[in-house]
């Protein structure tokens, strides 16, 4: 193995030679491998290449015991100095390919500078490098890197891990306190996107300052319970004093910090001014995630080793040189096993086309070279002392381990797979400082809706639901009846429509954060104020349009023939509802509502635990709430007023035809009652939400019922006692002669509320009393024919005298009926109604206008023709009644 130094351009001819071409003898031919190691001390790393040397050496020993392809092949590294440093890497690299040999490999590379841009231009020299320590993220691109592979795990790995860790514990708001390095800020880019993608919110990021005890502090004052610490040792150290002094450790905080440390680093690196024990105190719990440097499985690898034997082979050898042992050394061990395996194949397969080439001079060109390695790369497969050695993309499917600081030491308590992105935890052995893991916050508790409470209003919103439903269909099946034409259809149908749209704003507003999602929360902001505040309009304009018809027609009475039109109705209604979309229009649009949280005090936890609680409150609120707020109740309380004010005008009015309108003002003053509690019930309890939905559910429920029972029982009561769909009202205008038009004109008026009943009982009364007069009438005339077959010398006189008995007694007789019957009203009522219906009933039945009385006008020698045809007891006809 050289240390280094130029090759001549002569060793490129020997190296095609030596693939060309079998050795048949014993000679060991050389196949050159670029080594690019920083040859300085590193800060926080130490000498890497002089610690990693013992393993390569140990690794190429191993592989000269064993009968391999390569038993007559010797690699030898040309290690160059990269120095951390891209302008003198870059210059050593290129100095190595033009004046050296025709490398095969290139081995090595740590810095991420200098190692990213030697990577990216490794396709165009038809190079493959292997890296055992370069672990930074920015090298997991295979597009941008694709010929470059690495045997340890990368930072992106052991921030899976960590991700892994959070979600374990559901922690999903933490902190970072990263150093301002570029590999640490390479590793804290990859991780906060890596948060991001799982839901995990970083409230604060702080890089470390000249004063770590500054940056410590604002993590505390942001209520930062879980930390990411990205620094190194003589950092840590430093970190870990501030948060002794600021109480940031114990149950309420948890420290996690990737990339781990060796051995007893707070020991050598403690440069702070915090004796040991507080440094020890401060660091307790705190959880370590780092690749795993060795393998814990107890098999023999490649190299005929266990991870332990190599162990203490290493050591020795350390002991030996008096060097500090790097982590990285099992992976430079394997990485060279790694190489001679992707080697092996490439001289294996160049044997094999020469073997059966047709062609004297066979030849391989450098790409096909490049190619071959690269190919051979992505096979490999083997167990060696660091786990099982394969490589997907170019990464390293390795193990992360976690530990944990106890009791001055750390503690494996799980591991990390990356091949299957498993999280294994070993429970027992994890300690927190508390009764259980940190809360990741201050504990906030919302105050949100009780779910018996909410369900228990849906029950009765639903019932109220149905009983509007229910109204509905017993509407629409009785549409025609003369009950429900009489009390404006159209008005109820709005009724309904706007009690089962306030009823559902209570299903709305009982949907908090503890129910929807915050997406879903703030849809529902606006939808429910809209429909509740349409619903109330919908069903207060319908009552308040009922109500304006009967003050109209209490005013105007002469309306009362265009009462039944419901176009002024739709008008009121239409134009309320207008000017209610057009405020919640400009409201959602100028100043549209969201949702805000309102925090309270932070409150101690009154069972003991070292956690505080911050109760919260979920609104849907606005800039300017008070003043939206304020012109929409000015606006409804308003409309409230007036219909209250029209509802106590027409208290004493009674239409028959709008039988409804006592009901309808009940609904009014019931609403409005029930509106003002409500509003003010809200607006004091705006802080506990179980009561403010529980007054919102009630009033909504309450209004919308009673209003469907006032509006809809009596019809039902009614419609039931009379299920004829005629309505019996009748307007009669019988005109009798001209003199009495005004007379008949009137007592029409007056007839037009009489029932069907009342009418039928008078007629039979009126009956049984013409029959009553008709006996009497007989009688008389039957004493006036007796008179007229009496003696010629008594009947002048006595005819004279019966006349005038006749005409004394019918007079008598019809001012009896009148008396008897009725008031004069009802005397003119039954002249224009009934006489009619009479005279057609008795006409034929008395013969005509022959009677006793009409007889005595005549001579009574002279019988007309009728008399003497007609039977006497038929002969008599009631002139006037």
């Amino acid at each position: 193995m050289s240390g280094g130094g130029r090759a001549s351009s002569g060793q490129i001819l020997v190296l095609s030679w030596l693939v060309v071409v079998p050795s048949l003898t014993q000679v060991r031919h050389s196949l050159p491998v670029l080594w690019i190691m920083p040859l300085t001390d590193n800060p926080g790393r130490g000498n890497l290449t002089a610690s990693v040397l013992p393993a390569v050496q140990l690794a190429l020993d191993d592989l000269s015991k064993q009968q391999t392809p390569l038993r007559n092949y010797e690699i030898n590294f040309h290690i160059i100095d990269s120095e951390c440093n891209i302008a003198k890497g870059l210059k050593a690299f290129f100095d190595a390919i033009c004046f050296g040999p025709k490398y095969l490999m290139i081995f090595g590379g740590v810095c991420p500078s200098v190692t990213s841009i030697i990577a990216e231009s490794l396709q165009g020299w038809n190079l493959v490098q292997l890296s055992f320590a370069a672990t930074t993220p920015a090298l997991d691109d295979e597009k941008k890197y694709p010929n470059f592979f690495r045997m340890v795990t990368s930072d992106n790995t052991v921030n899976q891990a960590v991700v892994k860790i959070l979600q374990n514990y559901k922690w999903k708001r933490v902190g970072t306190l990263t150093q301002d390095v570029q590999r640490i800020s390479e590793i804290r880019r990859d991780l906060t996107k890596q948060l991001s993608k799982a839901d995990v919110m970083v409230a604060v990021t702080e890089s470390l300052s000249t004063d770590p005890c500054v940056n410590v502090k604002k993590l505390k004052d942001m209520d930062v319970r879980i930390i990411i610490g990205l620094f190194d040792e003589n950092s840590a150290s430093k970190v870990f004093c501030c948060a002794y002094s600021l109480n940031m450790f114990g149950g309420r905080y948890q420290w996690i910090l990737p990339g781990g440390y060796q051995g007893s680093w707070w020991e050598e690196a403690n440069s702070s001014n915090c004796a040991s024990n507080n440094l020890l105190t401060a660091m307790e719990g705190y959880i370590t995630v780092d690749f795993t440097h060795l393998s814990n499985r107890q098999i023999k690898g490649i190299s005929g080793r266990t991870p332990q034997e190599y162990d203490e082979t290493y050591n020795r050898e350390l002991l030996q040189r008096g060097l500090v042992a790097s982590k990285f050394h099992g992976f430079a061990y394997d990485g060279v096993w790694v190489m001679v395996k992707a080697l092996t194949r490439v001289i294996e397969s160049v044997r094999h086309r020469e073997r059966y080439d047709i062609h004297r001079n066979f030849t391989v060109s450098d790409k096909e070279i490049g190619r071959m390695v690269l190919d051979s790369m992505k096979e490999i497969c083997f167990e060696g002392v660091t786990g099982q050695v394969l490589f997907r993309n170019g990464e390293r499917m390795g193990t992360i381990k976690l530990s944990q600081f106890q009791e001055g030491r750390e503690v494996k308590i799980g591991q990390y797979n990356a091949e299957a992105e498993e999280l294994e935890l070993i429970n027992h052995l994890i300690k927190f400082q508390g009764m259980e893991p940190p809360k990741d916050r201050t504990h906030s508790q919302r105050w949100d809706v009780s779910v018996p409470l909410y369900i228990m209003l849906l029950s009765t919103t639903g019932l109220a639901m149905l009983m509007a439903l229910s109204f509905l269909f017993f509407h629409i099946k009785h549409h025609n009846h003369w009950v429900m034409k009489k009390s404006s259809p159209s008005m109820n149908y709005l009724i309904i429509l706007g009690t089962m749209l306030a009823c559902t704003s209570v299903f709305l507003y009982g949907l908090d954060g503890s129910l929807v999602t915050d997406k879903v929360f703030v849809t529902l902001c606006p939808i429910r104020t809209w429909i509740l505040s349409v619903g109330y309009t919908t069903t207060f304009g319908a009552l308040f349009a009922k109500t304006w018809r009967v003050w109209t027609i209490v005013k105007n009475k002469d309306i009362i023939e265009k009462m039944h039109k419901d176009d002024q109705l739709w008008i009121i209604v239409g134009g309320m509802l207008l000017i209610d979309l057009c405020l919640l229009t400009c409201w959602q649009m100028v100043d549209p509502l969201r949702q805000t949280v309102e925090e309270f005090s932070l409150e101690t936890d009154p069972g003991g635990e070292d956690v505080n609680t911050r109760h919260f409150l979920e609104h849907c609120e606005s800039t300017n709430m008070t003043k939206w707020l304020a012109i929409v109740y000015g606006y409804k309380g308003l409309l409230m007023f007036l219909g209250c004010f029209l509802a106590l005008r027409t208290r004493h009015a009674h239409i028959h035809l709008l039988d409804d309108s006592k009901y309808t003002r009940l609904s009014m003053y019931h609403v409005t009652i029930m509106s003002i509690i409500g509003a003010s019930g809200c607006f004091l309890n705006q802080y506990n939400p179980n009561v403010q939905l529980f007054i919102m559910a009630l009033v909504v429920i309450s209004c919308c019922t009673c209003t469907l029972c006032l509006v809809f029982l009596p019809k039902l009561v009614k419609i039931r006692d009379n299920p004829n769909p005629v309505d019996p009202t009748r307007w009669l205008q019988c005109d009798l002669n001209k003199e009495d038009s005004e007379t008949s004109s009137s007592s029409s008026s007056l007839n037009q509320g009489r029932s069907l009943e009342s009418l039928r009982t008078e007629n039979q009364q009126l009956r049984r009393r013409i029959t009553e007069i008709g006996d009497q009438l007989e009688d008389v005339a039957m004493q006036v024919l007796e008179e007229e077959l009496s003696p010629p010398s008594r009947q002048g006189n006595e005819v004279t005298l019966r006349a005038q008995v006749c005409s004394e007694d019918v007079p008598r007789m019809n001012r009896e009926l009148f008396d008897d019957i009725n008031s004069i009203e009802h005397v003119q009522r039954r002249r224009s109604v009934q006489l009619p219906i009479l005279h057609h009933a008795y006409m034929p039945a008395i013969g005509g206008m022959t009677a006793s009385c009409s007889s005595l006008l005549r001579s009574p020698d002279v019988p007309s023709a009728q008399q003497r045809q007609m039977p006497p007891s038929h002969r008599v006809m009631v002139t006037r009644l």
